[in-house]
């Protein structure tokens, strides 16, 4: 098979020269016996399947849950990139945390012109009821998923921040054991630095950051949509790995002005909770009444500064895409530092001359919804046919403030296995960042996702994208 190299393959420079970083893998590669590659392939699938490693689609109709696909060539990354990188997101999640702080305190931001107020306004990720309120060591972002695309040597974009309930973190780390127990031999010939203690720093940040009045050892609970949630292997995997509770709605109470939650020798006081649903739906008396995923009287524990809550309520309006556009400024304001990492182009189609251009150009860009994810509720341009292009557009007619749009890039490529060899594919990457009031903490790698489908620029596994291990060279 003829490996198609695109406009900037991570792998290989040209059919016949391969970059440094792969060098040793590949010549590795080549003295393998393609029959056995194939197997090891289906014993990933089968301890995929076995561990349970899984996610569910919203859209479709059956209920059973759909397996991540892995590849086992792994994305190859040098120290001197990833240094770049981990300071680039430090400095990016350092300042989003100063922002959230200001927006629900002083609004310095918005006094000073810089951010139009009718982006917190018009916004529904923007909670007034956090106004006044401070959370422990004032850290809003204690986790953060911020996605990276490579356009060229050395040259990596931030293409969104994900802040509100970033997810995947289990898959990285369930994606080094896989590659470990298939391929122990590789892990002696590299020397792959080690991304499996996130839990024990996820632990350790969490712990960092609780209430004043707790003088022993802190209770940390994992709080769940359930098992119908997308993300609940990971919410499992979590609560297993940090040795703490998983619970539901259903199980917690507020007594005494404290979250307790039930268990066989009665009612016991929650410290910190480490929620994964959305903030409009943790607290029934103070946001979205006909919920049931939440607990009713949270937010007053969290006014009286009894609990901490991972990621802070109101923390998503840092995830909106039209919020993202301005995060250079961001840092300038606050750091007085202009961004390490840069982010793309972005159009805001609440602005009227970005707006006709975006209608203008819509055939070559990529436009968003400035809350979606998962690769939903996005049009991409120059895939798409004209019908499809005219009903974009007048979706963006009716709701200009509901969309963004941004140049379509060439993302960088890695190899992936096939049976036919070795094949190029679209790939971006997940770093995860910890945050406290010691600093920040960004771990090893973190997930790539790749776009299975030949010639696709989506990854989301919702879309028919894959994982695959991420390693980074020590120095």
């Amino acid at each position: 098979m003829v490996y198609k190299i695109k406009k900037f393959d991570e792998a290989f420079i040209s059919d016949n020269s391969i970059r440094t970083n792969y060098k040793k893998y590949y010549n590795w590669f080549n003295t393998q016996d393609f029959s056995r590659l194939n197997k090891k392939k289906s014993e990933a699938f089968k301890f995929f399947k076995d561990t349970g490693i899984t996610f569910k689609v919203y859209s479709e109709k059956k209920d059973e849950e759909t397996l991540i696909p892995f590849d086992i060539i792994p994305r190859i990354l040098n120290y001197r990139e990833w240094d770049k990188i981990v300071k680039g997101i430090t400095q990016r999640v350092v300042a989003i945390n100063l922002f959230l702080n200001d927006i629900y305190s002083n609004q310095e931001i918005i006094k000073s012109g810089l951010i139009p107020v009718n982006l917190l306004k018009n916004n529904s990720a923007f909670f007034p009821e956090m106004m006044g309120i401070t959370p422990t060591n004032k850290i809003y972002n204690h986790i953060s998923g911020i996605d990276l695309i490579k356009t060229e040597k050395n040259e990596f974009y931030v293409l969104e921040d994900n802040v509100r309930v970033p997810s995947g973190v289990s898959y990285m780390i369930e994606n080094r054991d896989t590659m470990m127990k298939l391929f122990p031999d590789l892990f002696s010939k590299y020397t792959v630095t080690d991304n499996r203690d996130y839990p024990k720093k996820l632990s350790e940040i969490l712990k960092q950051c609780s209430p004043l009045n707790v003088k022993q050892e802190p209770n940390i609970a994992i709080l769940t949509p359930g098992i119908h949630n997308s993300a609940f292997f990971e919410h499992a995997f979590l609560a297993d790995q940090l040795g703490v509770e998983l619970v539901e709605g259903k199980d917690l109470r507020v007594l005494d002005k404290f979250l307790k939650m039930k268990t066989i020798r009665g009612w016991k006081k929650i410290d910190i909770l480490y929620r994964r649903i959305d903030d409009e739906y943790i607290d029934p008396l103070t946001f979205k009444e006909d919920s049931f995923l939440g607990v009713p009287g949270l937010m007053e524990v969290y006014r009286n500064q009894n609990i901490t809550i991972a990621n802070a309520p109101g923390t998503g309006i840092a995830d909106d895409k039209a919020i993202y556009s301005y995060i250079p400024e961001i840092i300038n304001f606050y750091l007085g530092e202009k961004a390490i990492l840069k982010n793309v182009k972005t159009f805001k189609c609440n602005n009227q001359n970005e707006l006709k251009y975006v209608l203008d150009k819509i055939h070559t860009l990529v436009v968003k919804e400035v809350h979606g994810s998962g690769g939903y509720g996005m049009l991409i341009g120059p895939l798409s046919s004209k019908s499809e292009i005219l009903e974009f557009k007048n979706k963006i007619l009716k709701n200009p403030n509901n969309y963004i749009a941004q140049p379509t890039l060439s993302l960088s490529t890695c190899p992936i296995f096939t049976k036919k060899g070795l094949s190029p594919r679209h790939v971006d990457l997940r770093p995860f960042a910890l945050l406290s009031n010691k600093g920040v903490s960004v771990t090893n790698g973190g997930l790539t996702r790749v776009a299975l489908k030949k010639d696709s620029l989506v990854v989301n596994s919702s879309q028919g994208g894959g994982t695959k291990d991420t390693w980074v060279l020590g120095a």
